[in-house]
């Protein structure tokens, strides 16, 4: 089941800052972002064209662009990604060229993404700190001519020179932006700076636009690091790999040009470059890039091996099932890109502050500068110099960038554990998880269960019987049927073929075998089949209640043999629930097994609550009856699991690492299978939210306290500049402290 048709889409409001500057639309947009309809994918005259817009990383020119297309009936759809700086567009045929000349217009340059580099890192934009360095020198000389009581008009021509080298793209911005109908940061600049130059205040009008332009470049930079964390990944992954070609020899080539089922050989101390399977050798491999386990895991013919993994000792070979823009690791990759695309709840409600925020703050500011002079004979020169000191506070910068930077940074932090999250929604959510909900097989067991015993009601046949569950278990991917198989298949048990052979959900398997039809199943095949035996009932009894689970051989009329399986619990469930308790989450397991089994794997690992017998509706039904109680997360195989996964307020996959499903259908994907990473995703999820607070009380504050140390007479520009770049870096940095976590 998608995960996009449970659960209802969070809106993603236009942002109101990211990096180095806030966008309030003034104007009504058509273009409202939305989940693109899959069904207009479908449609012969509409195409979409993912684009990267290097310049594109603030809402700022995410209005622009909106605004341009919205009266556009050729543009269906946009979707913007301003971390990745991406943006995609559902246009219709033949568009495509008018769209990337719009937006050349706007002073951008728009390529076309493709799949060689989709997954590549984003460039970071070259600066040219010369002509800079030369403005500052302006600056200071006009500082210093107009301390010294040099002549005005010298301070200022530097001051003008200043202001012309290092603001020109602020200007252009601005000016845009207010063609546009929106108030940013660019615009609130401008208008700071331009104000400051007619009423005289040279020096500072020139130190503010060089300041402000190098703040923007320090935050790109700060951004830049959070942008790129996860991206990082593909680094661990060698470009060339050694390929057997088709005479036999060995040679290398771009691992990008591997086509599927090459032979691939991987010596010792070398990265693995691609996924596949190992068909010669074996080896001790370090997979903590992909999954964070701590511990190197050992490899053989017919194991996987994963794109970005470490191979320790010795050499194997391994046929590619990967292609490299498909890998694992590439799969991390742009999930937790499109995870980065989305708003979290705090996020969206900063947004939406900011959106009325800043035009207030811009009309109290011109209410200063004409209410006292006009009204109240105030001195005209103060109280505008006191509203375009207002201007440069009013920008919502330090507010905004903390939520993206501090989710994105969350996000990136969380996949380098092995714990990839869909998107910052969930990660907010975490934190307020009251229930948790697992599965048994795989999740709390190793769900590799073993036949522990086996009871022919006619001992006469005893080996037909196994011939006849062996048969129809070898057609089943169930752990319990492969468990039957699996001791057949060591005792050289012959088998049967099987016809019409049907997985019958929740209860068992059926087959036709020379013409008379079987069923291997549980508890309540039996009573589907309406075969009642209390002699057997009570054996079967006696076996679940020492923790095993049984299932039957039965044909239409009667139980031929007894199968019981049993599973161990992995060694760190006990610990995982116990750090789950220590955080007030109750747990509770949902299995199809028989109760008696449930009750007992649930006393093992510590789990409060064991129901048994659970079909995937049942468990759906259970998962709707605790979220009346609180938030609840389900932990599953995110196949057999699938609607109570996304009933869900979280969904959690198990091992999901090379398993495509997995990683579509789940909220959050751990990528092996360590039941402790629920913990540090929830304890992750706390820290974020810890941060975002922080953040968020910190730069209001500072807001707060210079509008008042604005009014009383007290604050300047170059104070207020101060405050503002002081503040974005430190809630940046503050952020940031997460990939550290």
């Amino acid at each position: 089941m998608n995960k996009v048709m449970k659960k209802q889409t969070q809106p993603n409001d236009e942002a109101s800052c990211c990096g180095s500057c806030s966008s309030v639309s003034l104007t009504d947009n058509k273009l409202v972002e939305q989940p693109i309809d899959p069904a207009v994918a479908v449609d012969e005259n509409i195409q979409t064209t993912q684009l990267r817009i290097q310049e594109m990383d603030c809402p700022t020119e995410e209005g622009l662009i909106r605004n341009k297309f919205k009266q556009n009936n050729q543009v269906i759809d946009l979707q913007f990604n301003l971390m990745q700086r991406t943006l995609t567009v559902v246009h219709t045929k033949d568009a495509l060229p008018n769209i990337i000349n719009a937006i050349n217009e706007l002073g951008f340059d728009a390529k076309i993404i493709t799949e060689q580099d989709d997954n590549e890192n984003i460039a970071t934009a070259k600066i040219s700190w010369g002509p800079l360095i030369i403005a500052g020198l302006l600056a200071l000389s006009s500082e210093a001519v107009d301390w010294f009581g040099g002549a005005n008009w010298l301070s200022a021509a530097f001051a003008i020179l200043a202001v012309a080298i290092s603001g020109l793209d602020t200007y252009k911005k601005g000016w845009l932006a207010i063609r546009g109908g929106n108030l940013n940061i660019n615009a609130l600049m401008s208008v700071a700076v331009t104000g400051a130059l007619f009423i005289g205040q040279w020096p500072e009008a020139a130190m503010v636009m060089v300041l402000f332009t190098v703040s923007e470049i320090l935050e790109a930079k700060s951004l830049d690091r959070a942008r790129n964390a996860i991206a990082g990944l593909l680094q661990l992954t060698p470009e060339t790999v050694n390929v057997q070609q088709g005479n036999g020899e060995w040679g290398k080539v771009p691992a990008k040009s591997v086509p599927l089922n090459s032979i691939v050989r991987v010596s010792p101390g070398e990265r693995v470059a691609l996924d596949g399977e190992i068909v010669s050798g074996r080896s001790t491999l370090d997979q903590a890039p992909i999954t964070g386990e701590s511990l190197p895991i050992e490899k053989t013919v017919g194991d996987k091996v994963f794109a970005g993994t470490i191979n320790q000792s010795g050499s194997f070979e391994f046929k590619v099932t990967a292609t490299a823009n498909n890998t694992t690791v590439s799969r991390i990759i742009h999930a937790v890109e499109q995870a980065q695309g989305t708003k979290a709840p705090t996020q969206r409600f900063v947004d939406k502050f900011a959106q009325i925020y800043t035009p207030i703050v811009f009309f109290i500011a011109l209410g200063v500068a004409l209410i006292m002079p006009l009204f109240f004979q105030g001195n005209w020169f103060d109280w505008v110099y006191k509203a375009l000191v207002i201007l440069v506070i009013a920008c919502p910068c330090a507010l905004v960038i903390s939520t993206p930077v501090t989710v994105v940074s969350g996000l990136a932090a969380a996949a380098r554990k092995g714990i990839l999250i869909k998107g910052g929604v969930y990660l907010e959510q975490g934190r307020n998880i009251s229930w948790l909900a697992l599965d048994k097989t795989g999740t709390i067991t190793h769900g590799k269960p073993t036949q522990t015993n086996y009871i022919a009601i006619d001992a006469t046949q005893s080996d037909h019987y196994r011939q006849l569950a062996a048969s129809l278990a070898d057609r089943s991917d169930h752990p319990v049927s492969r468990a039957i198989y699996q001791q057949a298949e060591k005792d050289s048990i012959t088998l049967h073929a099987v016809e019409n052979f049907e997985a019958l959900l929740g209860t068992g398997v059926q087959g036709n075998i020379k013409g008379k039809n079987y069923y291997l199943g549980n508890q309540r095949l039996l009573n589907l089949l309406t075969i009642q035996n209390e002699v057997l009932q009570t054996q079967i009894n006696n076996l679940e209640q020492q923790g095993k689970t049984v299932v039957m051989l039965t044909d239409n009329h009667q139980v031929l043999a007894l199968f019981a399986v049993a599973d161990t619990i992995k060694e760190n469930s006990k610990n995982a629930i116990e750090q789950l308790h220590s955080m007030n989450i109750k747990t509770i397991m949902l299995t199809g097994d028989n109760q008696f089994t449930a009750q007992a794997i649930a006393e093992q690992a510590g789990i409060d609550q064991a129901k048994g017998e659970q079909l995937p509706t049942d468990k759906l039904n259970e998962i709707k009856q605790l979220m009346l109680q609180g938030k609840v997360a389900m932990v599953g195989d995110g196949i057999n699991d699938a609607p109570a996964l996304a009933q869900a307020d979280i969904g959690f996959a198990m091992g999901a690492m090379g398993t495509d499903t997995a990683i579509e259908t789940a909220d959050v994907a751990l990528m092996d299978d360590d039941l402790t990473k629920i913990a540090s995703f929830i304890l992750l999820s706390k820290n974020t939210h810890q941060i975002l607070m922080q953040n968020i009380a910190f730069a209001l504050a500072v807001k707060v306290i210079f509008f008042a140390l604005t009014l009383q007479g007290s604050a300047t520009m170059w104070m207020a500049v101060f405050a503002d770049v002081g503040t974005s870096l430190l809630v940046v940095a503050n952020g940031l402290r997460l990939l550290k976590k």
